[in-house]
């Protein structure tokens, strides 16, 4: 065998090596492929719920909220959500200070869960997440009929629609389990931490609308009724 038909030889082996070598990397990959890939599409739908403390304390007291929630369901793992809520308060001659303190005002929030459980694509759900939130409100205060603390004569003071505002974080961590069907129950347990607020001139407001009143607990929660869809 001459020199250039042992060249053209050992090319050719050469040749059919890789060529083989390719194929079967390319098998094998993508048999490793079809292994991670998740069959579950990432878009998995999404949820409505609607909160059961803030309308009973509403009913029941002197100041609560109205609160809705939208959630996307990524994956069954990640969960974008947006909270619009509407808070009252209408607190009627404080037994301390006997001031009449009033206000009404949407607010929002914005975040993220993620699922904490293992078999994620189950219908129950453990997560943690947080929230930004936002409110701007006014406030209105009053007190009528008590003596003027030099002349003694009865005198009076009130502001009217005192521009407010509050932004904080919460930390979240809480359940939803199914009912029946679509039909969610869920709670969540809240911690709250204010990043900025501006009362104008009259100090620190009674409550925020969402937050809650200013000497209560940074904690909170929430019972939720959820439409899973």
């Amino acid at each position: 065998m001459t020199l250039r038909q042992y060249i053209s030889t050992y090319i050719s082996r050469a040749t059919i090596s890789l060529v083989l070598l390719l194929a079967c990397s390319s098998a094998s990959a993508q048999k490793l492929f079809r292994l991670e890939k998740d069959s579950i599409p990432l878009m998995r739908g999404f949820q409505v719920s609607f909160d059961i403390v803030g309308a009973a304390q509403l009913m029941l007291g002197d100041y609560g909220q109205y609160e809705a929630a939208l959630r996307l369901n990524l994956h069954d793992q990640w969960f974008p959500i947006v909270e619009v809520g509407y808070g009252k308060a209408n607190h009627d001659d404080d037994p301390v200070t006997h001031i009449t303190y009033k206000t009404k005002a949407p607010y929002f929030r914005a975040g993220i869960d993620f699922n904490l459980l293992n078999m994620k694509h189950q219908s129950n759900r453990l997560f943690a997440g947080f929230r930004y939130a936002y409110t701007s409100y006014k406030v209105d205060m009053w007190r009528t009929d008590f003596p003027d603390p030099v002349w003694k004569w009865p005198t009076s003071f009130g502001i009217r629609e005192e521009a407010c505002s509050q932004h904080w974080l919460e930390a979240v961590v809480g359940i939803d389990a199914q009912v029946l069907g679509p039909l969610h129950l869920g709670w969540s347990v809240r911690y709250k931490q204010r990043l900025a607020h501006n009362d104008g001139t009259i100090g620190k407001t009674w409550y925020v609308p969402g937050y809650g009143t200013w000497d209560s607990s940074k904690l909170g929660a929430t019972f939720n009724v959820i439409i899973d869809i």
